[in-house]
């Protein structure tokens, strides 16, 4: 199996979708995600980039909240999900749902996802993430139950703070989870925050370990599936995900530095 790298758009949406490509081909990336508004210009310049470097491309699908009623929800999910689908891309990282919908009403979004993979052949992962219907490792499980065809992208950082820990309590949860996982956001997280300041500074050493253990096992479950290629997008964000120095909110840490050296370090560590 294929371990390829994915570079986050993420924090870099100062430059051109052009000199962004660029840096991350420079930097070893074998692809980029990146979520793309709806206009022309953008969506024109981007996929020229693309197409030019060659690289991997998967499209994030994120909706920015607003005050709506479900069904206004629905309706933008699945028009932003048609426009992404004309990019092309690998496949969706999606942010699906909300953590107040019902179960019942999370399942139609998901079913909607399932719709639009079988009608366009382009896979929607859906990201554990916090305000999600996945926020919780526990209350993803029914989901789990219910389609068995769910694919999920391991974003753990998220678990954590919603339960204050690094899970130790939850490892048979953690077993139904991560059987699920296609795609890793490789960023550390604690009870605390969704981001460490730095995941090579010798306090998180420990927090560290457990991360990589929860990957390599992704890795493994994948491997045994007989996948062919693997992606993980090594994920720690900006400002505010990235603590910041009171009164001059300066990071304590370069993003894109960090990125990088997760990267080199995961294609030392897993296996």
């Amino acid at each position: 199996m294929e371990i390829r790298y994915i570079c986050t758009y993420w924090g870099q949406g100062h430059l051109p979708v052009n000199e962004f490509v660029a840096k991350a081909v420079e930097a070893g990336y074998d692809g980029i995600e990146i979520g793309i508004p709806i206009y022309e210009k953008f969506t024109s310049s981007a996929l020229r980039a693309i197409e030019n470097s060659g690289v991997s491309f998967i499209a994030q699908q994120y909706l920015q909240p607003v005050i709506e009623s479900f069904d206004r929800y629905r309706g933008r999910l699945n028009e932003y999900l048609a426009f992404l689908a004309a990019l092309n891309p690998i496949f969706i990282n999606s942010h699906t749902g909300k953590d107040f919908y019902s179960f019942e009403e999370n399942a139609i979004l998901i079913e909607d996802c399932f719709r639009f993979s079988n009608q366009t052949g382009i896979q929607v992962f859906h990201e554990t993430h916090r305000g999600r219907f996945s926020y919780h490792a526990s209350n993803l499980l029914p989901y789990i139950d219910k389609f068995e065809n769910l694919k999920l992208t391991a974003d753990l950082s998220h678990f954590c703070v919603v339960s204050e820990s690094l899970l130790e309590d939850q490892e048979d949860i953690l077993d139904k989870i991560l059987a699920r996982c296609t795609y890793i956001h490789a960023r550390v997280g604690f009870g605390q925050a969704a981001q460490v300041n730095h995941p090579f500074a010798p306090e998180w050493q420990t927090t560290l370990d457990r991360f990589v253990g929860w990957w390599q096992r992704i890795i493994e479950l994948a491997k045994s599936k007989r996948s062919g290629i693997f992606y993980i997008c090594p994920e720690f964000g900006p400002a505010p995900y990235m603590p910041t120095l009171p009164f001059t909110q300066q990071s304590v840490a370069n993003q894109w530095d960090i990125n990088i050296e997760m990267m080199k370090y995961l294609k030392k560590e897993l296996k």
